[in-house]
């Protein structure tokens, strides 16, 4: 982790403005093309939802502004942050999962399909207020949308992004999927959700090198 320094940070005045704001959030909903990895992953019997949950944090760990941090009138930047997720349990409800980002995805996804199977069999909504290193995501399989808007504490606001990702579907030979991003304007702007979704759908088309074969 490393301390941002204030007085000589290029975006210090677009701090001081969106930090001033009571919502400073803005949010993006792109359909992004999974024509090539959603069969790979079907294939080689990866869950989807690890797999869309790796290559988001990987995306993330790889953008600066993904990892950094509001604290109080100073900012952060994380070395490595890590996802969390809902999953579905027993009677229409959700539960969290939080994971460790490691690079390798075999070793990412056994050590996230452990996680999913313990909070399955005890369930629970609590956080960590302290830990601020993370991603907060939700698969929304069940519908294709065109924008998310995620809950979230105002008074302050977090700078934790947020991402959501909805029902694939195919246009003419293209197979999309919805997915919304969520960030604070203080710490970063379009042009980083840009690199994001950018660094993002290079991964979506390139599944076997991202992914490889397990």
């Amino acid at each position: 982790m490393r301390h941002i320094d204030m007085q000589t940070w290029s975006r210090r005045n677009h701090f001081r403005l969106f930090s001033s704001f009571n919502h400073p959030h803005f949010s993006m909903c792109v359909n992004v093309d999974v024509t090539a990895f959603y069969p790979f992953v079907k294939r080689n019997g990866y869950s989807l939802t690890v797999s869309m949950v790796y290559v988001i944090s990987r995306a993330s760990n790889a953008i600066p502004e993904f990892k950094q941090r509001i604290r109080g009138d100073q900012v952060i930047e994380h070395e490595i942050v890590n996802p969390g997720f809902s999953i579905l349990i027993d009677k229409d409800l959700f539960s969290f999962c939080a994971v460790e980002y490691v690079e390798n995805f075999s070793e990412f996804a056994r050590g996230t399909e452990k996680n999913i199977a313990d909070v399955k069999a005890h369930p629970n909504l609590e956080g960590n207020p302290e830990k601020d290193n993370v991603l907060y995501m939700s698969p929304i399989p069940w519908v294709s949308f065109t924008s998310f808007s995620h809950p979230m504490p105002l008074h302050p606001a977090d700078s934790i992004p947020r991402f959501a990702w909805g029902k694939y579907f195919k246009e003419s030979d293209i197979l999309k999927m919805p997915l919304s991003v969520q960030g604070h304007h203080a710490v970063m702007d379009g042009i980083h959700m840009g690199r994001f979704y950018e660094k993002l759908q290079d991964y979506l088309h390139h599944p076997e090198v991202v992914l490889g074969a397990m």
